[in-house]
């Protein structure tokens, strides 16, 4: 178990989860846009992000998200308004608020939109769960190539190179309150942050001594399995009252959260719950058949406690991270709530 990747099909399952990409941090300085509306009060806003300083001196005006996570969560602080287009769609459609505008775009599918068509659609603000969005090598456009267009570019605090492995759950109470602060949407943050520090609090009170079951959390693809060891994967097993069979102290995970394993790495480990990530229902599907064919007498798929979760809500940085820590407590401790 010593081949560590990036899984990631959507372009982040952590991204989306496919296996075999390189994730990068990007590095950049923080920008003014001079089309926005300026921001109420006597100072700009300014915000810490992934080891960088940003400051606003205006309200951005046209804003890029680049998972539909990124986009719920801008309509959940009101922000509707101001976002003009959604990447890594996965062939989703637009939240109905979006929707309704009827101008917002989508600008990609399965991987973040490249450098030109982002570009394309003047964004002077970019929220995206990790630096994978902002790799140039791979086409994308860079956090600075999007500074000399006017644009700032914003990381999930989950999703910062820094903190991918040792990032929580909570890191999305950060964004909250980031994100509210620089659209000048300060009362609305509150509120959400609020509901959000609610929501873990119950699932914590909920499965607060309770036994905890093991746990492994997978990406299948094909015939390979990753496994999740670290990051805010392993912090929503945590949360939601399981004991995760791997560990960041494992040296598999010591470099990067999720590492290639083997099928006797599995049997051997033998969970009593299977959590996985899926990219739609008929990766769903596949991967149950998958875990049926391959390891019938394994605990997790003799019970039936295979317990799948959609990718968008692993992306770090969106509403979904709540609800899946719900959905996976749920699952484990069925009789708490």
């Amino acid at each position: 178990m010593n081949k560590l990747i990036i899984p990631r099909k959507t372009a982040a399952l952590l991204g989306s989860l496919t296996l075999g990409s390189t994730l990068l941090a990007g590095c950049g300085q923080a920008v003014t846009s001079t089309a926005a509306a300026e921001l109420p009060g006597k100072d700009a806003a300014t915000i810490q992000n992934c080891g960088r300083t940003l400051s606003f001196g205006t309200v951005p005006q046209r804003a890029v998200s680049m998972t539909p996570g990124q986009s719920e969560l801008m309509v959940k602080l009101g922000l509707a308004d101001k976002v003009v287009a959604e990447a890594q769609t996965k062939g989703g459609e637009l939240v109905p608020e979006l929707k309704a505008s009827g101008e917002v775009k989508q600008l990609s599918d399965q991987m973040p939109p490249s450098r030109e068509v982002l570009l394309g659609v003047s964004p002077d603000f970019v929220y995206a769960p990790t630096g994978y969005e902002f790799t140039a090598e791979q086409g994308f456009a860079s956090i600075e190539q999007l500074k000399q267009a006017g644009a700032e570019s914003y990381i999930a605090t989950a999703g910062c190179m820094e903190r991918r492995s040792s990032a929580e759950v909570k890191d999305l109470l950060t964004d909250i309150e980031n994100i509210g602060a620089v659209f000048g949407a300060g009362e609305q943050a509150t509120a959400v942050r609020g509901e959000a520090a609610e929501a873990l609090s119950r699932v914590e009170k909920a499965v607060a001594g309770k036994e905890q079951p093991s746990v492994v959390e997978l990406f299948v693809e094909g015939n390979t399995m990753a496994a999740i060891g670290a990051g805010i994967e392993y912090d929503m097993i945590k949360t939601a009252g399981g004991k995760n069979v791997f560990s960041p102290s494992d040296p598999a995970f010591a470099k990067f959260f999720s590492a290639v394993i083997s099928p006797e790495t599995l049997v051997q480990k033998d969970p009593e719950v299977i959590v996985f990530t899926t990219l739609d229902k008929a990766h769903e599907d596949a991967t149950r058949a998958f875990l049926r064919e391959k390891f019938p007498e394994m605990a997790a798929v003799k019970n039936s406690r295979m317990v799948a979760i959609d990718s968008d809500d692993v992306m770090p940085g969106t509403w979904g991270n709540i609800r899946a820590v719900e959905q996976i407590a749920k699952a484990l401790h069925p009789d708490a709530f």
